[in-house]
């Protein structure tokens, strides 16, 4: 039993090296440097997006009161809101984006990137070896020298909640939940949710009108 947990140990330690391993980085269409991390044979971005631009250069709405955020929903028009409307969130979590965002043909994603679709979060999920061992995996464990967020896998999977339909935040500091390119109905799309308090994971659909975080992995 002890040499069977030792294996087990071991085999995870030399799992981390080799993700930790295979970093890199990507410049979005605002500029930004983003870290990257490959993580079996997927690359995905280590941090949410932030960029206030599609990738044609046009503008993507900012909305800062419910009322406008419930009209853009409601009409199927792309928006961001900032996390709790603080700029300090902002700079910790990214953007919240709707979906119709994240659907937009002038693109989200930087150039040779995507929106993680439903099957590739799965895969991810797998590749982890499962839904608790993938939170484990990449929640937030802490900070490195220059002050950047860390985890086992370097995903860097942060709790910035979501900001619901109704213009309301819900779950800042303990969910991270994050858009899959994959539509479930007319109103909803899969989403991929990170749950601190029950270190869990699992796919859920949620109302296009919300706003959540986005994660883009290589094409």
């Amino acid at each position: 039993m002890n040499s069977a947990r030792v294996s087990h140990g071991f085999i995870l330690m030399v799992l981390i090296a080799l993700i930790l391993s295979c970093r890199g980085e990507l410049k979005d269409q605002d500029g930004n440097i983003l870290s990257t991390v490959k993580i079996g044979n997927q690359e995905w971005m280590a941090e949410n997006l932030d960029v206030g631009h599609f990738r044609n250069g046009d503008t993507i709405p900012e909305v800062k009161t419910p009322e406008d955020w419930i009209r853009l929903g409601s009409e199927g028009k792309p928006a961001f809101r900032t996390d709790e409307d603080n700029p300090e969130n902002n700079r910790k979590y990214g953007k919240l984006y709707n979906w119709y965002a994240v659907n937009d043909p002038r693109g989200l994603a930087p150039e040779g990137w995507h929106v993680a679709s439903d099957e590739e979060w799965k895969q991810l999920t797998e590749y982890l070896g499962g839904e608790v061992a993938t939170a484990l995996y990449i929640r937030v464990t802490g900070y490195n020298e220059e002050g950047n967020v860390t985890s086992k896998s370097g995903f860097s999977g942060l709790p910035a909640g979501s900001c619901g339909g109704d213009g309301k935040f819900y779950g800042t500091g303990t969910n991270g939940y994050w858009w899959s390119a994959t539509t479930f109905s007319p109103t909803t799309a899969n989403v991929f949710q990170l749950n601190y308090l029950h270190c869990n994971t699992y796919m859920k659909d949620y109302y296009k009108a919300a706003g959540l975080s986005v994660r883009c992995i290589k094409d």
